[in-house]
């Protein structure tokens, strides 16, 4: 455990970092601002990036945790599957606790003479914003491809597994970012949703590295003929 956790000190630093700035952001500046300040830098190319980039947290992590399930060891496949699954349920129950305004809503309330920079061809959004389902499945899907994927480099340059984790935190942020640009989304909800995937995975993870020397952790559905 202890070793995974060294593996991916950058993964883990760099996510707690982001999390941390934009935590005292979330304390220093107000609500409206804050959301203006991070939207407000719209171009065509960003606005058709974001658009379909903010998808990806949609159906990519299953597709992982299939092939993971499929190709790889059922452990990591149970593992990603458990960490996708259960943070998506956390933040789905929190969602329809909270039932919190979304940024067009909550605008359109308090600031009505504020007009929120949209992206055509993106349907908003009007409530159950806290906390961002597609922050939280961004990062849970960045550690767990972190912790799989540097399990296999231990043997490699630490260079290779610190450049993995780094191109996997940028992917995270900007799908979190995403949200924010979209509208979609408020700081805090992606400050939230970045927290939940993290911690989640973390748990997961903890929970079922235990049973990494057992035989059903270790089994491949999909074997080399040799190897059956």
């Amino acid at each position: 455990m202890l070793n995974t956790i060294k593996q991916n000190a950058v993964f883990i630093a760099l996510s707690l970092i982001l999390i941390a700035v934009l935590g005292l952001a979330l304390i220093y500046i107000p609500k409206d601002q804050l959301h203006l300040l991070l939207c407000n830098r719209h171009t065509p190319a960003r606005d058709i990036f974001y658009r379909y980039y903010t998808h990806v947290a949609e159906w990519f992590p299953y597709v992982v945790c299939i092939a993971v399930l499929l190709f790889g060891r059922i452990g990591d496949g149970v593992f990603a599957s458990a960490a996708m699954l259960l943070s998506a349920l956390f933040t789905q129950i929190v969602k329809h606790i909270v039932v919190a305004p979304r940024p067009l809503t909550w605008f359109s309330e308090h600031f009505p003479s504020i007009q929120l920079p949209l992206v055509d061809g993106v349907k908003m959004n009007l409530w159950y914003s806290f906390p961002s389902g597609h922050t939280t499945s961004f990062f849970a899907l960045a550690f767990v491809a972190s912790i799989l994927i540097t399990s296999k480099l231990s043997g490699s340059s630490r260079s290779s597994s610190c450049l993995v984790q780094l191109v996997l935190v940028l992917l995270a942020t900007l799908g979190g970012y995403s949200r924010i640009y979209l509208s979609q989304h408020f700081a805090l909800d992606v400050f939230a949703g970045a927290l939940v995937g993290t911690l989640i995975t973390l748990i997961c993870y903890t929970v079922l590295y235990r049973y990494e020397d057992k035989k059903w952790y270790n089994y491949r559905i999909c074997t080399k003929k040799g190897d059956r």
